[in-house]
């Protein structure tokens, strides 16, 4: 007799269905339904807790809920990288070093860390964001890729890719004899991409994490803290909204919108609780090219 199978409804992967209580590859409970609200975000499904994500020889297991631990268990053979600043405890028997980026000077000029950390198995290590949220697995098939909002990024097996790219949204502000240079997305993004093997990647959403797909030519708005993850295929531009009727003038910032426009093809994820992007309460000065303007 042919053994059953379980094939996923949001990483769409295909596993024995025995005894299966969430999703190997991607953590969702197994009985989940779609939540979807009538604006087309879909709810990403809280992984349990307990779950246990399957990679490689090893797995992570997905350790409470209201501020989850990542706990990985590897094997000789697998590894691991994170932000160094995530990491909550290990097994002597683990070995960590620095893993050196490239660009390293530039990342560290922007506020970045010089170099994120990697772990080699055998033996447990784990990872927190100390912060309440979700942990947001992404599983990575090969030649798949998505761009992460930074300082969201918690870790990524070793078949996973790094990279990094100038998110071009930016905006100048100048009080007096004084230019400030904004970048409400942060100066750079990360790529993360999985070539010949599957990877699997973790990142920390604040408050719940909701997903949605736009259809090639379809745009949105969305508040740029909140931004999470999106695919490669999106593309994005800053857009600033003046609400008619006010008396300002439009280069005032007091009364502007600042949002970043995503348009498809392609998946994008937000998370419910975002940052407060400080209002520079200048004049505006100058914008990156891809601004669009309402009025």
């Amino acid at each position: 007799m042919a053994e059953s199978t379980y094939t996923c409804r949001w990483c769409r992967m295909s596993t024995p269905a025995a005894d299966l209580t969430s999703c190997p590859t991607c953590g969702a409970p197994v009985d989940v339904r779609d939540m979807v609200s009538r604006s087309g975000w879909y709810e990403l499904p809280a992984v349990p807790d307990m779950a246990r994500l399957q990679f490689g020889s090893s797995y992570c297991q997905i350790e409470g809920a209201y501020v989850p631990v990542a706990d990985f268990n590897l094997a000789a053979e697998d590894s691991v990288y994170f932000a160094h600043h995530v990491l909550l405890w290990r097994e002597p028997g683990v070995n960590v070093s620095a893993m050196s980026l490239r660009g390293g000077w530039k990342r560290l000029f922007a506020g970045m860390p010089l170099v994120m950390t990697q772990a080699q198995g055998p033996g447990h290590i784990a990872f927190s964001r100390d912060a309440p949220g979700e942990v947001v697995p992404i599983p990575l098939q090969p030649g798949t890729a998505v761009d992460v909002r930074e300082h969201l990024f918690v870790a990524a097996t070793g078949q996973v890719g790094y990279d990094w790219f100038n998110t071009n949204v930016w905006f100048q502000t100048r009080d007096g004899d004084d230019t400030e240079t904004h970048y409400p997305l942060g100066m750079f993004m990360d790529r993360f991409s999985a070539g010949q093997q599957p990877g699997l990647l973790l990142l920390h959403a604040a408050g719940n994490a909701f997903v949605r797909g736009l259809a090639a030519g379809e745009s949105i708005l969305v508040k740029p803290t909140a931004l999470l993850f999106k695919d490669t295929s999106v593309g994005m531009q800053l857009h600033m909204e003046h609400p008619s009727g006010t008396w300002r003038s439009w280069r005032s910032w007091g009364e502007r919108y600042l949002w970043v426009r995503l348009h498809g093809p392609g998946r994008i994820a937000i998370q419910s609780a975002y940052d407060h992007f400080h209002d520079p309460g200048s004049n505006l000065y100058r914008t990156s090219p891809a601004t669009v303007w309402r009025w």
